[in-house]
Protein backbone atom coordinates (compact mmCIF):
# COMPACT_ATOMS: atom_id res chain seq x y z
CA UNK A 1 0.00 0.00 0.00
CA UNK A 2 1.18 3.59 -0.53
CA UNK A 3 3.17 4.96 2.38
CA UNK A 4 1.25 7.37 4.61
CA UNK A 5 2.31 8.42 8.09
CA UNK A 6 -0.34 8.61 10.77
CA UNK A 7 -0.05 12.40 10.87
CA UNK A 8 -0.65 12.72 7.13
CA UNK A 9 -3.44 10.22 6.60
CA UNK A 10 -6.68 11.66 5.14
CA UNK A 11 -9.43 12.07 7.74
CA UNK A 12 -13.20 12.12 7.27
CA UNK A 13 -14.86 15.49 6.71
CA UNK A 14 -16.32 15.39 10.24
CA UNK A 15 -12.76 16.06 11.41
CA UNK A 16 -12.89 19.71 12.61
CA UNK A 17 -9.42 20.36 11.17
CA UNK A 18 -10.45 19.30 7.66
CA UNK A 19 -13.71 21.23 7.86
CA UNK A 20 -11.90 24.33 9.11
CA UNK A 21 -9.38 24.21 6.28
CA UNK A 22 -12.18 23.80 3.73
CA UNK A 23 -13.87 26.91 5.11
CA UNK A 24 -10.59 28.88 5.04
CA UNK A 25 -9.90 27.72 1.46
CA UNK A 26 -13.41 28.74 0.30
CA UNK A 27 -13.15 32.11 2.11
CA UNK A 28 -9.82 33.06 0.56
CA UNK A 29 -11.01 31.86 -2.86
CA UNK A 30 -13.96 34.22 -2.48
CA UNK A 31 -11.58 37.09 -1.65
CA UNK A 32 -12.96 37.64 1.86
CA UNK A 33 -11.06 38.49 5.02
CA UNK A 34 -11.95 36.87 8.29
CA UNK A 35 -13.45 40.19 9.46
CA UNK A 36 -15.60 40.46 6.32
CA UNK A 37 -16.90 36.90 6.64
CA UNK A 38 -17.68 37.41 10.33
CA UNK A 39 -19.70 40.51 9.52
CA UNK A 40 -21.59 38.78 6.74
CA UNK A 41 -22.65 35.75 8.82
CA UNK A 42 -23.27 37.59 12.11
CA UNK A 43 -20.38 36.00 13.97
CA UNK A 44 -17.14 37.21 15.51
CA UNK A 45 -13.59 37.08 14.21
CA UNK A 46 -12.43 35.04 17.21
CA UNK A 47 -15.20 32.47 16.78
CA UNK A 48 -14.50 32.00 13.07
CA UNK A 49 -10.78 31.77 13.77
CA UNK A 50 -11.43 28.87 16.14
CA UNK A 51 -13.60 27.21 13.48
CA UNK A 52 -10.96 27.58 10.76
CA UNK A 53 -8.26 26.23 13.07
CA UNK A 54 -10.33 23.16 13.89
CA UNK A 55 -10.79 24.07 17.54
CA UNK A 56 -14.55 24.53 17.39
CA UNK A 57 -17.25 22.88 15.30
CA UNK A 58 -19.79 25.36 13.85
CA UNK A 59 -23.52 24.95 14.37
CA UNK A 60 -25.45 23.96 11.25
CA UNK A 61 -26.97 27.45 10.96
CA UNK A 62 -23.52 29.07 11.01
CA UNK A 63 -22.14 26.52 8.56
CA UNK A 64 -25.05 27.20 6.18
CA UNK A 65 -24.49 30.96 6.41
CA UNK A 66 -20.76 30.56 5.74
CA UNK A 67 -21.40 28.32 2.73
CA UNK A 68 -23.86 30.81 1.19
CA UNK A 69 -21.50 33.73 1.73
CA UNK A 70 -18.45 32.07 0.13
CA UNK A 71 -20.45 30.62 -2.76
CA UNK A 72 -20.55 26.92 -1.92
CA UNK A 73 -22.81 24.48 -0.06
CA UNK A 74 -22.67 22.83 3.37
CA UNK A 75 -22.39 19.44 1.61
CA UNK A 76 -19.24 20.52 -0.22
CA UNK A 77 -17.69 21.79 2.98
CA UNK A 78 -18.51 18.47 4.66
CA UNK A 79 -17.21 16.41 1.73
CA UNK A 80 -15.39 13.16 2.54
CA UNK A 81 -12.70 13.95 -0.03
CA UNK A 82 -9.17 14.97 0.93
CA UNK A 83 -8.46 18.59 1.93
CA UNK A 84 -8.80 21.08 -0.97
CA UNK A 85 -5.12 21.64 -1.77
CA UNK A 86 -1.59 20.62 -0.83
CA UNK A 87 -1.09 23.50 1.57
CA UNK A 88 -4.28 22.68 3.42
CA UNK A 89 -3.15 19.05 3.74
CA UNK A 90 0.20 20.13 5.15
CA UNK A 91 -1.36 22.62 7.57
CA UNK A 92 -3.69 19.93 8.87
CA UNK A 93 -0.80 17.48 9.26
CA UNK A 94 1.27 20.04 11.17
CA UNK A 95 -1.59 21.03 13.46
CA UNK A 96 -2.38 17.41 14.23
CA UNK A 97 1.27 16.51 14.83
CA UNK A 98 1.67 19.41 17.27
CA UNK A 99 -1.28 18.15 19.28
CA UNK A 100 0.22 14.68 19.71
CA UNK A 101 1.71 13.36 22.97
CA UNK A 102 5.03 12.84 21.17
CA UNK A 103 5.31 16.55 20.38
CA UNK A 104 4.03 17.60 23.80
CA UNK A 105 6.81 15.60 25.43
CA UNK A 106 9.41 17.74 23.65
CA UNK A 107 8.42 20.85 25.59
CA UNK A 108 9.02 23.21 22.64
CA UNK A 109 6.69 25.95 21.32
CA UNK A 110 4.30 25.20 18.46
CA UNK A 111 4.57 26.74 15.00
CA UNK A 112 1.39 28.37 13.70
CA UNK A 113 0.81 27.16 10.12
CA UNK A 114 -0.44 30.52 8.88
CA UNK A 115 -0.20 31.95 5.38
CA UNK A 116 3.08 33.68 6.22
CA UNK A 117 4.82 30.33 6.79
CA UNK A 118 6.66 29.52 3.53
CA UNK A 119 5.58 26.37 1.71
CA UNK A 120 9.06 24.81 1.84
CA UNK A 121 9.22 25.36 5.59
CA UNK A 122 5.80 23.78 5.98
CA UNK A 123 6.90 20.76 3.92
CA UNK A 124 10.04 20.42 6.03
CA UNK A 125 8.20 20.63 9.36
CA UNK A 126 5.64 18.01 8.35
CA UNK A 127 8.39 15.66 7.17
CA UNK A 128 10.26 16.11 10.46
CA UNK A 129 7.15 15.36 12.47
CA UNK A 130 6.51 12.28 10.33
CA UNK A 131 9.98 10.96 11.08
CA UNK A 132 9.57 11.78 14.77
CA UNK A 133 6.32 9.83 14.82
CA UNK A 134 7.89 6.88 12.99
CA UNK A 135 10.78 6.68 15.43
CA UNK A 136 8.45 6.91 18.40
CA UNK A 137 6.40 4.00 17.06
CA UNK A 138 9.47 1.91 16.32
CA UNK A 139 10.76 2.52 19.84
CA UNK A 140 7.55 1.06 21.27
CA UNK A 141 8.41 -2.35 19.82
CA UNK A 142 11.00 -3.31 22.40
CA UNK A 143 11.90 -6.98 22.77
CA UNK A 144 9.60 -7.08 25.79
CA UNK A 145 6.73 -5.64 23.76
CA UNK A 146 7.40 -8.10 20.95
CA UNK A 147 7.30 -11.03 23.34
CA UNK A 148 4.11 -9.77 24.98
CA UNK A 149 2.26 -9.43 21.68
CA UNK A 150 3.58 -12.76 20.39
CA UNK A 151 2.26 -14.38 23.55
CA UNK A 152 -1.18 -12.78 23.10
CA UNK A 153 -1.42 -14.02 19.52
CA UNK A 154 -0.25 -17.52 20.44
CA UNK A 155 -2.82 -17.82 23.23
CA UNK A 156 -5.53 -16.45 20.96
CA UNK A 157 -4.75 -19.11 18.33
CA UNK A 158 -4.57 -21.75 21.03
CA UNK A 159 -8.13 -20.85 22.10
CA UNK A 160 -9.19 -21.45 18.48
CA UNK A 161 -7.27 -24.74 18.18
CA UNK A 162 -4.98 -22.95 15.72
CA UNK A 163 -7.82 -22.96 13.17
CA UNK A 164 -9.35 -20.02 11.27
CA UNK A 165 -12.20 -21.26 9.03
CA UNK A 166 -12.69 -17.89 7.33
CA UNK A 167 -9.16 -17.92 5.93
CA UNK A 168 -9.45 -21.61 5.08
CA UNK A 169 -12.51 -20.92 2.92
CA UNK A 170 -10.92 -17.90 1.27
CA UNK A 171 -7.85 -19.91 0.29
CA UNK A 172 -9.92 -22.86 -0.94
CA UNK A 173 -11.91 -20.64 -3.30
CA UNK A 174 -8.71 -19.04 -4.56
CA UNK A 175 -6.90 -22.29 -5.42
CA UNK A 176 -10.00 -23.86 -6.95
CA UNK A 177 -10.30 -20.82 -9.25
CA UNK A 178 -7.12 -21.94 -11.07
CA UNK A 179 -8.11 -25.59 -11.35
CA UNK A 180 -6.39 -27.05 -8.28
CA UNK A 181 -7.80 -30.46 -7.30
CA UNK A 182 -5.08 -31.98 -5.11
CA UNK A 183 -1.39 -32.64 -4.60
CA UNK A 184 1.25 -29.93 -4.76
CA UNK A 185 0.17 -26.47 -5.85
CA UNK A 186 2.28 -25.79 -8.95
CA UNK A 187 4.28 -22.68 -9.77
CA UNK A 188 2.09 -22.23 -12.84
CA UNK A 189 -1.04 -22.19 -10.69
CA UNK A 190 0.55 -19.60 -8.41
CA UNK A 191 1.31 -17.44 -11.43
CA UNK A 192 -2.32 -17.77 -12.54
CA UNK A 193 -3.49 -16.74 -9.07
CA UNK A 194 -1.30 -13.64 -9.33
CA UNK A 195 -2.79 -12.80 -12.71
CA UNK A 196 -6.29 -12.94 -11.24
CA UNK A 197 -5.23 -10.17 -8.87
CA UNK A 198 -3.67 -8.14 -11.68
CA UNK A 199 -0.04 -9.08 -11.00
CA UNK A 200 2.79 -10.56 -13.04
CA UNK A 201 5.52 -12.52 -11.25
CA UNK A 202 9.03 -11.48 -12.27
CA UNK A 203 12.24 -13.15 -11.05
CA UNK A 204 15.24 -10.88 -10.49
CA UNK A 205 18.69 -11.35 -9.00
CA UNK A 206 19.09 -7.87 -7.51
CA UNK A 207 16.34 -7.66 -4.87
CA UNK A 208 17.20 -5.22 -2.07
CA UNK A 209 19.15 -7.11 0.59
CA UNK A 210 16.56 -6.32 3.29
CA UNK A 211 13.63 -7.85 1.33
CA UNK A 212 12.35 -11.27 0.36
CA UNK A 213 10.01 -9.84 -2.28
CA UNK A 214 8.99 -6.43 -3.61
CA UNK A 215 5.55 -5.63 -5.04
CA UNK A 216 5.09 -2.81 -7.55
CA UNK A 217 1.46 -1.78 -7.04
CA UNK A 218 1.55 0.79 -9.83
CA UNK A 219 2.68 -1.59 -12.56
CA UNK A 220 1.21 -4.82 -11.16
CA UNK A 221 4.47 -6.68 -10.61
CA UNK A 222 5.66 -9.07 -7.90
CA UNK A 223 9.45 -9.34 -7.89
CA UNK A 224 10.83 -12.62 -6.56
CA UNK A 225 14.37 -14.00 -6.25
CA UNK A 226 15.50 -16.51 -8.88
CA UNK A 227 15.59 -19.35 -6.35
CA UNK A 228 14.13 -20.30 -2.98
CA UNK A 229 15.57 -18.64 0.11
CA UNK A 230 17.45 -21.06 2.43
CA UNK A 231 15.44 -21.78 5.56
CA UNK A 232 12.11 -22.71 3.99
CA UNK A 233 10.95 -19.66 2.02
CA UNK A 234 10.03 -21.29 -1.29
CA UNK A 235 9.09 -19.24 -4.34
CA UNK A 236 5.43 -20.29 -4.13
CA UNK A 237 5.27 -19.21 -0.51
CA UNK A 238 6.92 -15.85 -1.23
CA UNK A 239 4.54 -15.10 -4.09
CA UNK A 240 1.46 -16.08 -2.08
CA UNK A 241 2.48 -13.89 0.84
CA UNK A 242 2.83 -10.93 -1.53
CA UNK A 243 -0.65 -11.60 -2.93
CA UNK A 244 -2.15 -12.01 0.53
CA UNK A 245 -1.38 -8.38 1.39
CA UNK A 246 -3.71 -7.34 -1.43
CA UNK A 247 -6.37 -9.96 -0.62
CA UNK A 248 -6.59 -8.88 3.03
CA UNK A 249 -6.40 -5.19 2.14
CA UNK A 250 -3.49 -4.61 4.51
CA UNK A 251 -2.33 -1.06 5.06
CA UNK A 252 0.75 0.19 6.89
CA UNK A 253 0.44 -1.18 10.45
CA UNK A 254 -0.47 1.44 13.04
CA UNK A 255 1.41 -0.37 15.78
CA UNK A 256 3.54 -3.41 16.41
CA UNK A 257 0.53 -5.55 17.24
CA UNK A 258 -0.95 -4.80 13.80
CA UNK A 259 2.36 -5.72 12.18
CA UNK A 260 2.50 -9.13 13.88
CA UNK A 261 -1.18 -9.84 13.26
CA UNK A 262 -0.74 -9.08 9.56
CA UNK A 263 2.26 -11.37 9.42
CA UNK A 264 0.25 -14.12 11.11
CA UNK A 265 -2.57 -13.73 8.57
CA UNK A 266 -0.10 -13.93 5.68
CA UNK A 267 1.48 -17.11 7.03
CA UNK A 268 -1.87 -18.79 7.66
CA UNK A 269 -3.27 -17.88 4.24
CA UNK A 270 -0.12 -19.07 2.49
CA UNK A 271 -0.26 -22.41 4.33
CA UNK A 272 -3.93 -22.81 3.36
CA UNK A 273 -3.08 -22.26 -0.31
CA UNK A 274 -0.08 -24.59 -0.37
CA UNK A 275 -2.02 -27.26 1.54
CA UNK A 276 -5.74 -26.60 0.88
CA UNK A 277 -8.08 -27.88 3.53
CA UNK A 278 -10.27 -30.10 1.34
CA UNK A 279 -7.28 -31.96 -0.11
CA UNK A 280 -5.34 -32.12 3.17
CA UNK A 281 -8.23 -33.41 5.29
CA UNK A 282 -9.01 -36.13 2.75
CA UNK A 283 -5.34 -37.22 2.78
CA UNK A 284 -5.03 -37.11 6.58
CA UNK A 285 -8.30 -38.92 7.26
CA UNK A 286 -7.19 -41.81 5.04
CA UNK A 287 -3.83 -41.92 6.80
CA UNK A 288 -5.47 -41.87 10.23
CA UNK A 289 -7.83 -44.68 9.29
CA UNK A 290 -4.76 -46.73 8.34
CA UNK A 291 -3.01 -45.69 11.57
CA UNK A 292 -0.19 -44.36 9.41
CA UNK A 293 -0.06 -40.61 10.02
CA UNK A 294 3.44 -39.29 9.29
CA UNK A 295 4.72 -35.77 8.77
CA UNK A 296 7.15 -36.91 6.08
CA UNK A 297 4.27 -38.28 3.98
CA UNK A 298 2.22 -35.13 4.52
CA UNK A 299 5.24 -33.05 3.53
CA UNK A 300 5.91 -35.00 0.35
CA UNK A 301 2.27 -35.17 -0.74
CA UNK A 302 2.05 -31.37 -0.98
CA UNK A 303 5.63 -30.48 -1.87
CA UNK A 304 6.36 -28.38 1.22
CA UNK A 305 8.99 -28.27 3.95
CA UNK A 306 8.85 -30.45 7.06
CA UNK A 307 8.34 -27.29 9.12
CA UNK A 308 5.35 -26.26 7.00
CA UNK A 309 3.87 -29.75 7.12
CA UNK A 310 4.02 -30.01 10.91
CA UNK A 311 2.71 -26.51 11.42
CA UNK A 312 -0.11 -27.01 8.91
CA UNK A 313 -1.01 -30.26 10.65
CA UNK A 314 -1.68 -28.29 13.84
CA UNK A 315 -4.27 -26.20 11.96
CA UNK A 316 -6.29 -29.25 10.96
CA UNK A 317 -5.54 -31.91 13.58
CA UNK A 318 -7.97 -30.79 16.28
CA UNK A 319 -10.74 -29.34 14.12
CA UNK A 320 -10.92 -32.24 11.65
CA UNK A 321 -9.16 -35.25 13.18
CA UNK A 322 -10.00 -34.75 16.86
CA UNK A 323 -6.34 -34.79 17.87
CA UNK A 324 -4.82 -32.40 20.43
CA UNK A 325 -1.25 -31.61 19.39
CA UNK A 326 1.89 -29.61 20.04
CA UNK A 327 4.48 -28.16 17.68
CA UNK A 328 8.03 -27.08 18.50
CA UNK A 329 10.80 -25.51 16.46
CA UNK A 330 14.04 -25.44 18.42
CA UNK A 331 17.62 -24.45 17.71
CA UNK A 332 20.49 -26.85 18.28
CA UNK A 333 21.43 -24.91 21.43
CA UNK A 334 18.10 -25.94 22.93
CA UNK A 335 16.36 -22.57 22.64
CA UNK A 336 12.66 -22.71 21.78
CA UNK A 337 12.19 -20.67 18.60
CA UNK A 338 8.47 -21.23 18.02
CA UNK A 339 5.84 -23.31 19.73
CA UNK A 340 2.15 -24.17 19.92
CA UNK A 341 0.15 -26.56 22.04
CA UNK A 342 -3.42 -27.41 22.92
CA UNK A 343 -2.60 -30.80 24.44
CA UNK A 344 -1.22 -29.58 27.77
CA UNK A 345 2.46 -30.22 27.11
CA UNK A 346 4.39 -27.96 29.53
CA UNK A 347 6.23 -25.63 27.15
CA UNK A 348 8.82 -23.57 29.07
CA UNK A 349 7.79 -19.95 29.60
CA UNK A 350 9.06 -16.89 31.42
CA UNK A 351 7.14 -14.93 34.05
CA UNK A 352 5.16 -13.08 31.34
CA UNK A 353 4.10 -16.29 29.63
CA UNK A 354 6.42 -15.83 26.63
CA UNK A 355 8.06 -18.98 25.28
CA UNK A 356 10.46 -17.56 22.66
CA UNK A 357 14.09 -18.16 23.58
CA UNK A 358 13.28 -20.35 26.57
CA UNK A 359 15.50 -23.45 27.09
CA UNK A 360 13.86 -26.78 26.37
CA UNK A 361 14.43 -29.79 28.55
CA UNK A 362 17.51 -31.70 27.37
CA UNK A 363 15.53 -34.93 27.56
CA UNK A 364 12.75 -33.88 25.16
CA UNK A 365 12.81 -35.26 21.62
CA UNK A 366 13.29 -31.75 20.22
CA UNK A 367 16.80 -31.77 21.73
CA UNK A 368 17.58 -35.46 21.96
CA UNK A 369 17.26 -35.79 18.18
CA UNK A 370 20.46 -33.78 17.68
CA UNK A 371 22.50 -36.49 19.39
CA UNK A 372 21.76 -39.25 16.87
CA UNK A 373 24.11 -39.96 13.98
CA UNK A 374 21.53 -40.74 11.29
CA UNK A 375 19.37 -37.65 10.82
CA UNK A 376 17.82 -38.52 7.47
CA UNK A 377 14.66 -39.99 9.01
CA UNK A 378 12.27 -38.89 11.74
CA UNK A 379 13.22 -39.43 15.39
CA UNK A 380 10.50 -40.93 17.59
CA UNK A 381 10.31 -40.81 21.37
CA UNK A 382 7.92 -41.09 24.32
CA UNK A 383 8.54 -38.61 27.11
CA UNK A 384 7.08 -38.76 30.61
CA UNK A 385 6.45 -35.22 31.91
CA UNK A 386 4.70 -33.77 34.97
CA UNK A 387 1.68 -33.20 32.68
CA UNK A 388 1.59 -36.78 31.34
CA UNK A 389 3.28 -38.89 28.68
CA UNK A 390 3.69 -37.58 25.13
CA UNK A 391 4.76 -39.21 21.88
CA UNK A 392 6.84 -37.02 19.55
CA UNK A 393 8.19 -37.16 16.02
CA UNK A 394 11.22 -34.93 15.37
CA UNK A 395 13.10 -34.07 12.19
CA UNK A 396 16.33 -32.08 12.23
CA UNK A 397 17.56 -29.70 9.55
CA UNK A 398 20.10 -27.00 8.79
CA UNK A 399 19.50 -23.37 7.84
CA UNK A 400 22.09 -20.83 6.70
CA UNK A 401 23.13 -20.02 10.27
CA UNK A 402 22.18 -22.92 12.55
CA UNK A 403 20.78 -26.41 12.97
CA UNK A 404 17.17 -26.75 14.05
CA UNK A 405 14.60 -29.39 14.89
CA UNK A 406 10.89 -29.63 14.06
CA UNK A 407 8.71 -31.61 16.47
CA UNK A 408 5.09 -32.70 16.22
CA UNK A 409 3.71 -34.44 19.30
CA UNK A 410 0.50 -35.79 20.85
CA UNK A 411 -0.58 -37.22 24.20
CA UNK A 412 0.15 -40.93 24.70
CA UNK A 413 -3.47 -41.98 24.02
CA UNK A 414 -3.32 -40.57 20.48
CA UNK A 415 0.04 -42.04 19.47
CA UNK A 416 -1.81 -45.07 18.05
CA UNK A 417 -2.68 -43.12 14.91
CA UNK A 418 0.94 -42.35 13.97
CA UNK A 419 3.76 -44.20 12.27
CA UNK A 420 6.62 -44.57 14.74
CA UNK A 421 4.37 -45.33 17.70
CA UNK A 422 6.19 -48.66 18.14
CA UNK A 423 9.41 -46.95 19.26
CA UNK A 424 10.88 -48.19 22.53
CA UNK A 425 12.78 -44.95 23.10
CA UNK A 426 11.50 -43.35 26.29
CA UNK A 427 12.73 -40.50 28.49
CA UNK A 428 11.61 -38.93 31.73
CA UNK A 429 11.52 -35.16 32.22
CA UNK A 430 10.74 -33.35 35.46
CA UNK A 431 11.40 -29.82 34.10
CA UNK A 432 10.93 -27.10 35.21
CA UNK A 433 12.50 -28.76 38.25
CA UNK A 434 16.14 -27.64 37.93
CA UNK A 435 17.38 -31.04 39.09
CA UNK A 436 16.09 -32.55 35.84
CA UNK A 437 18.71 -31.23 33.43
CA UNK A 438 19.63 -27.64 34.28
CA UNK A 439 21.82 -28.16 37.34
CA UNK A 440 25.41 -29.09 36.43
CA UNK A 441 27.29 -31.97 37.98
CA UNK A 442 28.38 -30.80 41.48
CA UNK A 443 32.01 -31.82 40.94
CA UNK A 444 32.21 -30.00 37.59
CA UNK A 445 30.54 -26.94 39.07
CA UNK A 446 33.02 -26.84 41.94
CA UNK A 447 35.91 -27.28 39.50
CA UNK A 448 34.96 -24.53 37.04
CA UNK A 449 32.53 -22.07 38.66
CA UNK A 450 35.24 -19.58 39.62
CA UNK A 451 37.50 -20.30 36.64
CA UNK A 452 35.25 -19.65 33.66
CA UNK A 453 33.81 -16.60 31.92
CA UNK A 454 31.68 -17.57 28.90
CA UNK A 455 30.38 -14.98 26.44
CA UNK A 456 26.69 -15.54 25.71
CA UNK A 457 25.47 -15.69 22.12
CA UNK A 458 22.65 -13.28 21.23
CA UNK A 459 19.63 -15.17 19.91
CA UNK A 460 18.87 -13.35 16.67
CA UNK A 461 15.20 -14.38 16.69
CA UNK A 462 14.58 -12.33 19.82
CA UNK A 463 15.34 -9.10 17.97
CA UNK A 464 14.69 -9.97 14.33
CA UNK A 465 10.96 -9.15 14.31
CA UNK A 466 11.46 -5.59 15.54
CA UNK A 467 10.11 -3.10 12.99
CA UNK A 468 11.87 -0.11 11.47
CA UNK A 469 11.28 2.01 8.38
CA UNK A 470 8.03 2.48 6.49
CA UNK A 471 7.84 -1.29 6.10
CA UNK A 472 9.27 -3.18 9.12
CA UNK A 473 12.91 -4.15 8.66
CA UNK A 474 13.14 -2.77 5.12
CA UNK A 475 15.57 -0.19 3.71
CA UNK A 476 13.19 2.23 1.94
CA UNK A 477 15.92 3.82 -0.16
CA UNK A 478 17.01 0.51 -1.65
CA UNK A 479 13.42 -0.50 -2.39
CA UNK A 480 12.48 2.73 -4.15
CA UNK A 481 15.69 2.77 -6.19
CA UNK A 482 15.04 -0.87 -7.14
CA UNK A 483 11.49 -0.11 -8.27
CA UNK A 484 12.63 2.87 -10.28
CA UNK A 485 15.32 0.81 -12.01
CA UNK A 486 12.87 -1.97 -12.93
CA UNK A 487 9.81 0.17 -13.79
CA UNK A 488 8.68 -0.20 -17.42
CA UNK A 489 9.41 2.68 -19.77
CA UNK A 490 6.48 5.14 -19.98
Amino acid sequence: MPSTTSSQAPRPASDPLVLGRRIRHARTAAGLTLRELAGAVGSTISQLSLVENGRREPRLSLLTAIAETVGTTPAELLSSEAPPDRRAQLEISLERAQRSPVFAALGVPTVRPGRRLPMDALESLVALHGELDRRARAAIATPEEARRINTELRLEMQSRNNYVPEIEELAEDFVRSVGYTGGALTHHMVAQMAEKLGFTIIHVDDLPHSTRTVTDLENGRIYLPPASIPGGYGLRSLALQSMAHRIFGHENPENYGDFLRQRQELAYFTACCLVPRFAAVDFLERKKAAKDLAMEDFRDAFGITHHSAAQRFTNLATAHLGLPVHFIRANSDGALYRGYENDGVPLPADASGAIEGQPLCRKWAARAAFARRNRTTEFFQYTDTPAGTYWCSTQTGTSTDAEFSITLGVPFAHAKWFRGRETVRRAQSTCPDVTCCRRPDPELAARWREKSWPSAKMHAHVLSPLPSGTFPGVDDTEVYEFLQAHAPEP
